[in-house]
Parts: structure tokens; sequence; C-alpha cells
């Protein structure tokens, strides 16, 4: 093997259909970032393979024969961890739920499934798909991630800020990227179905499986969890899900704006945004809530939500799959206190009984 191939990732492609499997195999040599390792056609193969083979990265179909994708997340997180992406058809609801709950079992990201060469948009989806087969090779996995233990020095109430006085928020606004699904289902699980504040949410992920994840998250709750409506009037233990590719804002009337204005740092929605909208129309009542995801989104709009006198709250390095927003808010000031992801719903709670430790 070339010097060169040796610092490409390596990737094993996993799916039952020879064409899409051929595409998938042609989009991925067609990258200079990327290899070809091993492709194979189902999750029992996969699974006998991953030991030899030692990919950097999985792409992982989902609808499989025999032992469907999310098992088989399930058996390579456990035994193999090794960064997956799940490659989905956007438009099978069957297959969105399976993905969305491979997420929660431990794949880093859900992109769409590529079409034949001929179709308007696969450069766009095989440019996504190379991407994100490259960006989550870096991430870090560990073996049944879902069940590490948090650091002792991290699990400690947290104690009273100084520089906040209590103010019981009146809007909850809570963004995630990489790793944020089954962060969000833990965090927003947590909260009561009296839950007194509306949620206003952001996770990046591609839009043709906005739909799908809000319905995914509805079902895991007893929060009603839908995409937001522009001009809607937010509702208490509502959560509003952006909409794929769109902003989603908090008007000063304090109605929902769905917006398409242009991204901000390469992302719509836009956390920073979402937050910046909260603390201009909420003020010192806005809570904003940073979790898991590669970046900087949404730290600018925590450190203006502070500066009016809201509340910020991260998810710790301990529990993050990916500690890149929660650490750039915290690091430029944006953050109040950074708890575990078991520790967040419980403090969100208190803040809203107006604790305001």
């Amino acid at each position: 093997m070339s010097m060169a191939s040796q610092s490409r990732v390596r990737v094993m492609v996993v799916e039952d259909s020879l064409v899409v499997r051929q595409l998938l195999v042609h989009i991925i040599a067609s990258d200079p970032r990327l290899v070809v390792a091993a492709a194979v056609s189902s999750a029992e193969e996969a699974l006998q393979e991953i030991g030899r083979v030692q990919p950097d990265v999985v792409s992982m179909d989902i609808r499989l024969p025999g032992m469907d994708g999310l098992e088989a997340t399930r058996r390579i997180m456990s035994e193999h961890p090794t960064p997956i992406v799940v490659i989905a058809d956007s438009i099978e609801d069957s297959s969105l739920k399976i993905s969305m709950n491979a997420l929660r079992a431990g794949a880093l990201m859900v992109v769409e499934k590529p079409v034949g060469l001929s179709s308007a948009n696969y450069a766009g989806i095989a440019s996504t798909i190379c991407t994100q087969l490259y960006i989550m090779s870096q991430v870090p996995v560990v073996r049944q991630r879902a069940f590490a233990p948090w650091r002792e020095k991290s699990a400690k109430a947290p104690k009273r800020d100084p520089e906040w006085s209590a103010a019981r928020p009146s809007i909850l606004g809570i963004a995630a990227s990489t790793g944020g699904p089954p962060a969000l289902a833990k965090v927003l699980g947590a909260l009561p179905e009296d839950f007194p504040l509306p949620i206003l949410l952001v996770q990046h992920m591609g839009a043709p499986f906005m739909e799908g994840f809000a319905s995914w998250l509805n079902g895991l709750m007893p929060l009603d969890v839908r995409i937001a409506q522009d001009q809607e009037i937010p509702a208490p233990g509502r959560v509003y899900v952006a909409p794929g590719d769109r902003h989603l804002l908090l008007s000063p009337a304090g109605t929902l704006k769905v917006s398409s204005e242009a991204p901000l740092g390469n992302q719509r929605p836009s956390a920073t945004m979402l937050f910046q909208s909260i603390a201009r129309s909420a003020g010192r009542r806005g809570l904003g809530v940073i979790l898991t995801g590669m970046g900087e989104d949404g730290a600018q709009g925590l450190v203006e939500l502070r500066q009016v006198g809201g509340y910020g709250l991260a998810e710790d390095e301990s529990s993050a799959v990916v500690y890149g927003m929660p650490a750039a808010a915290a690091r430029m000031g944006g953050i109040n206190v950074s708890l575990p992801l078991d520790l967040i719903a419980p403090q969100i709670l208190r803040l809203v009984r107006g604790e305001g430790e």
C-alpha cells in the first residue's frame, strides 16, 4: 500500500444492493481523502470482517437482509467500536425510525442514500457522504459509550453562580449536532409532560430527515414534539424543531419565525441565531442549553444571552460524544455551568422552579 493511501481514511461499506454498493464505492474512491477498505452486502459479513479490516469509519445501510443496520450498529459499538455513518433512504418511514434508533445506539450521523449518477442532486449527496465519512472518522468512539461512567469531578451538583440572579425562565432553547439525537432523547425525555416552558430546538441534520427525527423524538417522550411552523405561538410543554435547512427564531412578539436567511457559519439552522433571538426577545428569562456537537455554532449566541442576564447550560466533556460546541461556548464565556448529560434535565427543572443554583 502506498503512503498516500495509508494516510487516507479507510471506509467499510455495508450495503445489500449491488447497484448502490457499487455507487458508494465509486463515490468514495473518487474522494482523495478516502479509500474503500472493504465493501460487504450484509451485517453478518461486516461483523465477520471488521476486526480484520479495521476501518476508520463504516458506511452503514439500514435495510439489510438478516440482521438489520440497527442491530449491526449495536454489535459494532459493543465489539469493535468504530465511527458509523448511516446511509438511509430519506422517504421510507420504517427506515427513518431504524436510522434514528441507530443514532441512539451509537451511530454518529445519518445521510441520504445516493441515487443514480444522472440525478440532479447526485453531486450534492455524494459530496455530503464523503465529507461526513471523513469528519466522523475523526470522532473518538468508545465501547458501549452510552454506559461509560461520568468522571467523578463532573458529577457533583452545580455550584451557585454568583454572577447570575435567579429569574424564572420563560423559554428554553436547546442545540446539538454530532451525537445530538440520543443526548436530546435523554434530556427531553427526563422533562415532565407538564413542563411549563416552550422548547425551541436546533439539531444539525440533513433536511430530508428532520420530519422523521421530530416524529422519532415525539414517540420517545411525554412532551409533544413537532416541526416548527412560521408565526406559530409557542405553547408550554411543546418542543418545536427547526425545519430542515431553515433557521428557527423567536420573534420580538414572542411568536416563532422560520427563516430562509443565509446560513451563519455554514449552518442553517443556526444555534447562534436561535440563542440571539431568545436574548433579544426574552432577555434574562431566556435559558439556553448546548449539547454535543462539532464546531462552534451556538457559542456566540449563548454569550449574547448571558450578556442580557439569561442562563447558559452546557454538556460537560465527560459525556459529550464531541466536545466542540459546548467547549466553544464555555471558552467564550456563554456558560453558567457545564454538567454531564444526566444532570442537565434536573438543572433545567431547578431553574424553572426559580431555585437558580
